[in-house]
């Protein structure tokens, strides 16, 4: 048997549920026909529905037709519950558009198209209450053709042309209509299947007409899915039965569904077992071993998934189009504390995720996003019965988002002691109405990809806010470019707080833009009254295109945000005398047309934002220390994303290489200060550029004065002890070990190598060892020299380098002492030689320390 789920859409009071209630009373599933007015419809079996008249929460019925088993899914049709729709279009293999045959296309009717298209679902068309004398078939043909979609076939009269208007929909078909002169029924199947055909079909599901023929069709022109092996499903409500189950209702993609599974969650962190498979049809279920694919079911005992989600090998949908532009203060009674009120509205979160229930802090208010309206008083309603308190409401207020217009990258850095994660973001901007989208671009050498992951788990795990007022953002592409962890000190939460510190040290950077929702509108008036609506849509800041005559009626159609808009119904049926009709939906966010007047009014501070930093956290001396957003890019340890590329140099033959070298050598001789090269010539004379004589580019090339060379003084005998002095950060930076340790923690690589050094000077006992560290950044006028077990620590004074220190040393001891010099400093190496010390690089000093530690330990353990 072909099994089928089928979705029915309308705009709300068009006839929807009337019409699910005739194909399950014509099919033979049900034997009573109910009706919304006499509250006893089969689908709106929850009390608010029949009490209100109107669909809140999507159904679900077992439809046998001939062949076929089709799982009805009534929809709501109310524009506050349109998201409710949305979710449930994700797991429709067809749907059937309803229209009422007195109003026509309706503002809602547009926005369902949308989705429709959105979701790429195949459509059949039933124009409801054509057995009202105020109906008109060629009319309302006419508006399906031109507002929806020309290839909208009457599928109820196959005169002559039927098959070759139904050619016209597609050239295959046309070819195929050209040389047989006819259509198979598998071509029209295709073309429906395709979206490249939507049969309409005309009657009166109150009455029963038509309702027949079209239970035909949907047999006939339909067709099963392919379906795979491997085990997929697609999540698309949430809800709880009368005993506080929760039931996760999804659609089986492919293979199959026992009880007793165990579903892992996306992200690999939760594993539960199916322990239920019901198969709902109105109120009551039937339960199942197992679910082949194309069923539609509802499972207990897993807790972890939401609408939307893939399980299996489903992937996640994504984002919805349709989203609430108001949001709601959440007023609660004496007798309930906020915490337990916001466990609950939770609840109802998990069951519409558009409901976004947050605690603001900043207000000490549990906010709401909400549709309108209706589904606020629904909500009311719904608080009331399930949870036992009643809420009101503030007034509504809108939803801004906001953006950037340009790129920039975010640097996020946390660092107390004995943590470390570094983040970079590359914040693109995107196309308006794209929302937020994740990449990684960063290489594996510099950050492993378990942490890359992890970064991006942290991306998506959290409505990121701008920096303007508070607002979530929206439209740009976030990128991971480059990050640092630490083999020993680095958890998961240091990625967390560097990435959204990322985020938002970014967003503090860009140019920021507030969004404000606009709605796309269709307004009809009298022609007496076109003024008067230009001017008010003028008046609202909205945009227009020419005016359209059609006897008596002017068609304006155009944008405007929702803010200066959302009332305007009561206007427009004010002046016209209830002429006019104003219909929209939202088309989307746009640049608000009062930024700095809505900004002033929020009020909002993002530099004492405590819950969204803006700052980063590095260490100072073992301690942490908080850098402001603006100053991070000069204390960050990697190299930005931004900065840019350095072109490679081709490779060089051996004998260039070596010219390349000493002209390098001595460019960077001369580009040092002054006083260093006057001391360089005092020592070794003076340098001169040796002159090229055929023309050629000049090469620099070191030469002395070999007069001064033949009265230099002889080197003087030692008669002193012999002192060894220690450039440390240069040591520090130059071997592996100390320098990884640096990166997460200064004053730790600072201790290890005293300690080496104290090891090393113990065991040789041969030299007065002297260890230097600039302490020029720190304020202070004096220098600071300290004894730690055998060896002396200096710490110069403020404005006075290691190097320099070093250099007067290394001059007044050398004439009497031997004096070993550690640095791996080019300059200082100059300076050494010619003072009379010797040099030692540091990584030759390793060795010696590393055969010391070698020989201490043969000792001990001989």
């Amino acid at each position: 048997m072909k099994k089928l789920s089928i979705g029915i859409l309308a705009h709300v009071d068009s006839g929807k549920t009337t019409l699910s209630e005739a194909l399950m009373y014509c099919s033979g599933n049900i034997s009573k026909l109910g009706r919304v007015d006499h509250r006893n419809s089969f689908l709106d079996n929850f009390a608010l529905e029949r009490d209100r008249g109107i669909t809140i929460f999507s159904k679900q019925a077992v439809l046998n037709y001939n062949s076929t088993c089709f799982t009805l899914l009534d929809t709501p049709g109310h524009i506050d519950f349109s998201t409710e729709t949305e979710r449930t279009l994700q797991v429709l293999d067809y749907a059937i558009l309803v229209i009422s045959g007195t109003n026509g296309i309706q503002s809602h009717t547009h926005t369902l198209w949308r989705l429709l298209s959105r979701y790429n679902v195949p459509v059949f068309i039933f124009v409801n209450k054509m057995d009202s004398d105020s109906a008109d078939k060629a009319l309302i043909l006419k508006q399906l053709k031109e507002k929806l979609s020309d290839s909208c076939i009457d599928f109820t009269d196959k005169a002559s042309d039927f098959y070759e208007s139904i050619a016209m929909c597609d050239e295959k078909l046309l070819d195929k209509f050209y040389e047989n002169e006819s259509l198979d029924t598998a071509d029209i199947i295709t073309a429906i299947k395709e979206r490249k055909l939507f049969p309409c079909f005309l009657g009166s599901a109150l009455k029963l007409q038509g309702v027949e023929e079209f239970l035909e069709a949907l047999d006939d022109y339909t067709i099963q899915p392919h379906y795979g092996e491997e085990f997929g499903a697609k999540v698309f409500k949430i809800s709880e039965d009368k005993q506080g189950n929760r039931l996760t209702y999804l659609k089986v993609t492919s293979g199959s569904l026992r009880v007793k599974t165990v579903l892992n969650s996306s992200d690999g962190l939760t594993s539960e077992k199916i322990n239920q498979i019901r198969i709902y049809s109105g109120e009551k279920f039937t339960t199942e071993e197992i679910a082949t694919a194309g069923t539609v079911c509802a499972v207990t005992g897993i807790t972890f998934a939401h609408s939307g989600d893939g399980l299996g090998i489903e992937k996640n949908s994504r984002l919805p189009i349709l989203e609430p532009v108001l949001t709601y203060r959440v007023d609660l009674p004496d007798t309930i504390d906020t915490h337990t009120a916001l466990q609950r509205l939770k609840i109802l979160e998990d069951e519409d995720p558009q409901l976004n229930v947050v605690w603001n802090e900043n207000l000490e208010e549990i906010q709401i996003q909400l549709m309108g309206e209706i589904q606020l008083e629904v909500l009311k309603s719904i608080i009331s019965q399930r949870f036992n308190f009643d809420v009101e409401f503030g007034k509504g207020n809108i939803i801004y988002k906001e953006t950037i217009k340009n790129t920039v990258e975010g640097v996020g850095h946390f660092e107390p002691l004995r943590h470390y994660a570094e983040v970079h973001l590359l914040l693109s901007p995107a196309k308006a109405g794209s929302g937020l989208s994740f990449e990684l671009d960063c290489s594996e050498d510099k950050l492993d990809k378990n942490w890359q992951r992890l970064i991006l788990t942290h991306l998506l795990e959290k409505t990121h806010i701008g920096v303007l007022t508070g607002a979530p953002i929206t439209d740009m592409k976030i990128t991971l470019v480059s990050g640092r962890a630490h083999k020993k000190h680095t958890e998961g939460g240091d990625f967390r707080q560097a990435t959204y510190r990322a985020v938002r040290q970014g967003l503090k950077t860009a140019e920021s833009i507030l969004l404000e929702p606009v709605y796309a509108f269709t307004l009809e008036v009298p022609n007496e009254n076109i003024g008067r609506a230009m001017s008010d849509i003028q008046r609202m800041y909205g945009t227009f295109s020419p005016a359209e005559c059609t006897g008596d009626t002017s068609i304006i159609n155009g944008t405007a945000p929702v803010a200066t808009m959302a009332d305007y119904q009561k206007e427009v049926t004010q002046y016209t005398h209830g002429k006019g009709r104003l219909t929209y939906y939202l088309k989307g966010y746009e640049p608000c047309h009062n930024a700095d007047e809505v900004i002033e009014q929020m009020g909002y501070n993002s530099d004492n934002d405590v819950n969204n930093p803006c700052d980063s956290v590095f260490c100072s001396h073992g301690v942490g220390k908080i850098v402001k957003w603006d100053e991070v890019y000069d204390y960050m340890h990697l190299e930005s994303a931004l900065a840019p590329k350095v072109e490679e140099p081709l490779p060089l033959k051996a004998k260039d290489r070596v010219t390349a070298r000493l002209n390098a050598d001595c460019d960077d001789i001369f580009a040092q200060d002054k006083e260093l090269i006057a001391i360089f010539e005092q020592t070794y004379g003076a340098i001169k550029k040796r002159e090229n004589t055929d023309n050629k580019k000049v090469k620099r090339v070191i030469s002395y004065d070999t007069t001064v060379e033949k009265h230099r003084k002889p080197v003087p005998k030692y008669t002193g002890e012999e002192y060894l002095l220690v450039d440390g950060y240069n040591v520090i930076f130059s071997w592996d070990s100390l320098k990884a340790l640096a990166s997460d923690n200064l004053e730790s690589a600072r201790n290890q190598l005293i300690n080496i050094l104290c090891n090393y000077q113990g065991y040789l006992k041969k030299c007065e060892l002297i260890l230097v560290f600039d302490a020029y950044r720190v304020s202070g006028k004096h220098r600071e020299v300290e004894k730690i077990n055998n060896i002396n620590i200096v710490y110069t004074k403020e404005a006075e380098t290691a190097d320099m220190y070093i250099e007067k040393v290394t001059h007044k001891l050398a004439k009497n002492h031997k004096v070993r010099v550690v640095t791996s400093d080019g300059m200082e190496q100059f300076i050494i030689l010619g003072h009379g010390a010797l040099r030692i690089s540091s990584q030759a000093f390793l060795q010696e320390v590393k055969q010391a530690e070698q020989e201490i330990r043969a000792i001990i353990n001989s």
